[in-house]
């Protein structure tokens, strides 16, 4: 199993970090913060090699949150999911992925939490790719 899940935006870095905040909140998810390592390391003195942004999002949906707390405490290690956007130096287009929940919370063998995972999982593609198709709707 992949750990990963990653997709191309068709759209800018910008216009994709807020079209998937956006797309996030319709599946449920709100972003609890965002850090975007450029201009935490420029901050630092230091440059992002081979990015021109690098957005962390840490989301959350609460209702699924307090299901996996009521079966597991120590899954919460695991939360909120991490969503990320970035674009590099050579390309005018945006990526997008997370660490698959379902990869994550198999370490517990819970069928339970895998079940958890996995809704958690479909809907932040279900953004992700609502983000692919673009902006308003259309395949790009």
């Amino acid at each position: 199993m992949e750990m990963i899940y990653k997709v191309m935006s068709p759209l800018d870095f910008k216009t994709t970090e807020v079209i998937l905040q956006s797309r996030l909140m319709e599946q449920g998810f709100g972003v609890l913060w965002s850090l975007n390592f450029k201009d935490k390391l420029a901050e630092k003195g230091l440059e992002l090699e081979g990015a021109k942004n690098f957005m962390v999002m840490e989301v959350c949906n609460p209702m699924l949150a307090a299901e996996v707390f009521k079966i597991n405490m120590d899954a919460g290690f695991f939360l909120p999911c991490k969503v990320v956007v970035y674009d590099l130096d050579e390309e005018d287009v945006a990526f997008m992925g997370l660490v698959k929940p379902t990869w994550l919370i198999n370490f517990f063998k819970d069928d339970r939490l895998n079940s958890i995972a996995q809704q958690v999982e479909e809907a932040i593609k279900t953004a992700m790719e609502a983000v692919e198709e673009g902006s308003d709707g259309s395949v790009v």
